[in-house]
């Protein structure tokens, strides 16, 4: 049960009248106290899903190690020993394993849509589980047969993965609707509770709903929130009774002064009885999970953060791997250049290939090669279409683009131009996935942070492209960019591709 009521910066609590308008809000009716009913059940319905495909998964995949070991040619009946027993053994290992998943807190809704963890959980509770198995049978000298536990263990960890994987994606859509949200207190100080409060919001997956904000420090004369739609409710000595008083789920710190551990700690025991989750924001910005490492000194937790590589074995790796795919593909698509390059040469007038000075790795120049998309004299009409520039920054962007043909348009819209980039990926020009390839211009506009993506080659696709393309401004360009240069890895890579797929087939914000 909900009821409106008027909240004003610094007045929840503090007993007295504000002298700025009052925003309404819907909170918990403190006579009800917090409405734990309505988390719990989104929760629950969370766990379910989750423990239901868990059970599927396991089952087929313990099934079909069973079948591997018994040809399905044979009659063996489940009286017979060698049939009963691995009926009796599957029977087991299925219970087993579900019970290992959730013993490891790969169901716990606190990591249930959180990638990586979910998916380190789920691996370790299979794993572990099929160690447990192996040191049983060797010590009670039971022969297990290798063929089972080898369709079983990877097909059972596959299968739960992909299912889990399917989850998030419906979990993700069911938030961006506005469900299964968790009600969220931030609190710090105006500048990191700003911050924070934006990248959740561009973060909706993350499933945090910012209903009000408690500032450190005297908040007094503070003017407008700094979350939007989020109004100032109390100080950071009022944190907890506020999360009491609006039923929060929640409660996000971000980086203050007086955010001491002491504080933190203390505010950690008021929430116990309410049941809500403490976050703690470290304050630093686009560093993977894997980078970082938690430790304690004396009791208090320290967040080690490993340098980013740029060189190494992985690098190695990640040139072959360029070298083989881009010669597979181009010997692949190299009847379909041929037929597009032929119509782009007879639907306007110029060659059909277009060249394209670009800044490549540690600020060298390249020659980048594209399907031509524009008419000759695109280059010279640029000059005349400043006024229709839409891009933020440095780029240069115009959603009608009058230089490009309409056979251009359609290449576009599909990336179908950027399929000769193949070869500066195979003369090492380029890489698969990496940055945006700048062109001078930009790079004599880059300030220093940008610059740092020149440290690794620029990529025919990266996150730029998956995450909105010519949509996003110069700002989340950079910081994508930046994020992928300072967190590579070679299995980060590989999702890329695999999401560039799905962005070519449906594309947005190409132009």
């Amino acid at each position: 049960m909900t009821i409106e009521r008027d909240v004003a910066a610094a007045d929840l609590l503090a007993g007295h009248p504000s002298d700025r308008q009052p925003r309404r809000v819907a909170v918990a009716d403190p006579a009800q106290g917090p409405d734990k009913r309505r988390t719990l059940r989104w929760q629950d319905i969370l766990v379910r899903r989750t423990l239901a495909v868990d059970v599927v998964a396991v089952t087929v995949a313990v099934a079909a190690g069973y079948f591997v070991r018994f040809d399905t040619h044979t009659d063996v009946s489940l009286l017979e020993p060698r049939g009963g027993m691995y009926a009796l053994i599957s029977v087991v290992l299925v219970e087993a394993w579900v019970i290992a998943l959730g013993v490891a807190g790969s169901r716990s809704p606190q990591v249930l849509g959180h990638g990586r963890e979910e998916a380190v959980r789920v691996a370790r509770a299979s794993f572990g589980l099929f160690g447990l198995v192996a040191v049983v049978c060797y010590l009670i000298k039971f022969d297990l047969a290798r063929s089972y536990v080898a369709v079983a263990l990877p097909v059972g960890l596959t299968l739960v993965l992909f299912a889990r994987w399917l989850l998030v994606i419906r979990l993700h859509r069911e938030r961006s609707r506005g469900l299964h949200l968790r009600r969220t207190l931030l609190v710090g100080a105006w500048g990191p509770v700003h911050d924070l409060g934006l990248r959740l919001k561009r973060e909706p997956g993350a499933g945090f709903d910012v209903v009000g904000v408690c500032l450190a420090g005297p908040i007094g004369d503070v003017g407008s929130s700094p979350v939007a739609d989020a109004p100032i409710v109390g100080t950071m000595e009022q944190a907890a009774a506020v999360a009491e008083s609006f039923g929060v789920d929640a409660v996000v710190v971000a980086a203050a002064n007086e955010a001491t551990p002491k504080v933190i700690k203390q505010l950690a025991w008021d929430l116990e009885p309410l049941r809500a989750e403490l976050v703690v924001a470290p304050g630093l910005a686009d560093v993977s999970s894997p980078r970082m490492v938690v430790t304690t000194v004396d009791g208090l937790p320290v967040l080690k953060v490993t340098p980013p590589g740029y060189t190494g074995v992985q690098h190695v790796v990640k040139r072959a791997a360029d070298v083989v795919l881009s010669a597979v593909m181009l010997a692949i698509l190299l009847g379909p250049l041929l037929v597009l390059g032929c119509l782009v040469r007879s639907t306007s007038s110029g060659p059909a290939l277009y060249k394209q000075r670009r800044v490549g790795l540690n600020g060298r120049p390249f020659t980048l090669y594209k399907l031509r998309s524009m008419y000759v004299d695109a280059d010279e009409r640029r000059q005349h279409l400043h006024a229709l520039d839409q891009g933020a920054g440095v780029l240069f962007k115009i959603r009608n683009d009058p230089r490009v043909t309409p056979l251009g348009r359609l290449m576009r819209r599909y990336s179908l131009d950027e399929f000769p980039q193949l070869w500066n990926v195979l003369r090492g020009d380029m890489s698969l996935v990496g940055p945006r390839p700048p062109l001078e211009r930009e790079v004599e506009r880059y300030d220093a942070a940008a610059r740092r993506r020149l440290l690794v080659k620029p990529g025919v696709t990266g996150l730029w492209q998956v995450g909105g393309r010519s949509d996003l401004s110069w700002e989340d360009s950079v910081r994508l960019d930046l994020y992928y240069v300072e967190n590579w890895s070679f299995l980060g890579d590989v999702a890329i591709l695999l999401r560039t797929a799905r962005a070519v087939m449906f594309p947005s914000g190409a132009y």
